[in-house]
């Protein structure tokens, strides 16, 4: 079981430390790639310093950040359908996931991980690491997973990218804050207005 708060702020800290790096153009692909699979903390946080520091150069880093968490994602998906008990297992344990990704596993269809790839996606709502894991499980075709993660990676990253090139520094503060709580509250809404059509039509 993870720690919670200082390896998580141990862990967020150094991700920062790395957007004043030569290298962080890598950095950011490396950590978006991670981040859909095994890593705990969001691309986000490495982005925005990146992107506000570097605005001429906003729209290169969304799109190397959205392609690498796809990769990623597909990574998490082979951990899944491949190495499911042997990797994904203990990695999910370890981040204190498994209870959340075995009441998944056991409470949705194939349609609703669909629904579920692009709400991880947009809003890490629930985590996307647990999402490519019980894609691949649920053995969810490979190119409609791939659709669905670029749809939902390219639009969260995509967003970042917009409102800080036109907003700037000003708009740091609302995105660390409350961006993330937005993005849940409308694909929770998106959600559950889905799986509630799905009821009242069957």
């Amino acid at each position: 079981m993870l720690n919670g708060g200082s390896m998580l702020r141990n862990l967020y800290d150094w991700t920062m430390s790395l957007a004043g790096k030569k290298s962080s153009e890598r950095w950011l692909a490396a950590i978006a790639f991670v981040e859909s699979s095994i890593f705990l903390v969001p691309a986000d946080v490495l982005f925005v310093p990146m992107a506000l520091a570097r605005r001429d150069r906003i729209w290169r880093y969304a799109l190397v950040a959205s392609v690498a968490s796809v990769l990623g994602g597909i990574a998490g998906w082979l951990l899944g359908y491949f190495a499911f008990e042997a990797v994904a297992r203990p990695v999910l344990e370890f981040y204190g996931k498994l209870d959340t990704f075995d009441h998944l596993r056991q409470s949705v269809d194939f349609s609703t991980i669909v629904l579920l790839l692009v709400t991880s996606g947009f809003a890490h709502l629930p985590p996307i690491k647990v999402v490519t894991i019980l894609s691949g499980v649920a053995h969810v075709n490979i190119w409609l997973f791939a659709f669905s993660a670029a749809l939902a990676r390219g639009a969260r990253f995509m967003l970042l990218g917009w409102l800080l090139h036109r907003y700037g520094e000003p708009v740091r503060g609302f995105i660390e804050r409350r961006l993330t709580q937005l993005a849940m509250a409308a694909c929770t809404t998106v959600f559950f207005s889905v799986i509630a059509y799905r009821y009242v039509a069957h």
